[in-house]
């Protein structure tokens, strides 16, 4: 597969328009990268999805999952940071606005909790301390497709309470892993791509700002394209 990259947001309009000729329209959904550097370095949550599941089987992911309507609903602490804001509107549709920005946070979120148990032990989530670092639409001739933003969080900043950390039916054989070392799981390429993402953010700085730069990864007439949010 070759690829490609484009500078401006106006490719990643064109890409929602191809993915919607391309057959199955895709779904909303939202990851989170939950980063532990309490150690000598930092550590990514993963979870190895199972062999009955349609969509991406047996092959070690972030948690996460399709927005569902109720997410609108769902409670928080804080808000999203605006500059995260900013940058979920300039890479949507027309139809993205901040309720919708938020609802796919707390999808993220939500996803999180089922998938692994982990969730706030005093509260609601503050969403203020999540940054929004990819984008990527599912590929056409996949028997589903999603358009996922992806989330980061550090675990530090958080107040999850890891004593509940369990695996579910989504997700079984939950790691800690050492974002320099993944090279011996089966990962997916996109999962591989956005990880050489977050280290490259880390490296320039580890704090990693919030308005941060984000790409969003789609298919476009056969080619792999990079286009920058």
């Amino acid at each position: 597969m070759t690829s490609s990259e484009e500078e401006h947001v106006p490719s990643a309009m064109d890409a929602l328009k191809h993915a919607r000729i391309a057959g199955v329209k895709p779904k909303d959904a939202a990851s989170l990268i939950l980063i532990d550097r309490s150690g000598g370095g930092p550590r990514v949550l993963v979870g190895k999805r199972g062999s009955a599941h349609v969509f991406m089987p047996d092959v070690y992911v972030f948690p996460g999952g399709r927005r569902d309507p109720k997410d609108y609903a769902l409670p928080f602490a804080a808000d999203l940071d605006p500059q995260v804001t900013e940058k979920l509107l300039a890479g949507g549709s027309a139809r993205m606005g901040h309720s919708r920005a938020r609802a796919l946070a707390l999808t993220a979120l939500r996803e999180l909790r089922e998938e692994t148990g982990l969730s706030i032990a005093d509260g609601a989530p503050n969403l203020s301390r999540l940054r929004y670092v990819a984008r990527a639409i599912t590929p056409p001739g996949n028997v589903r497709r999603f358009d996922t933003r992806f989330f980061l969080a550090f675990l530090d900043e958080t107040g999850f309470d890891v004593n509940h950390l369990t695996d579910s039916n989504e997700l079984q054989d939950l790691r800690w892993l050492d974002i320099q070392g993944l090279s011996s799981l089966k990962l997916p390429a996109i999962t591989k791509t956005v990880l050489e993402d977050v280290r490259g953010l880390m490296d320039t700085d580890p704090a990693l700002p919030f308005g941060s730069p984000v790409n969003f990864y789609f298919m476009r007439r056969g080619q792999f394209v990079r286009s920058r949010l």
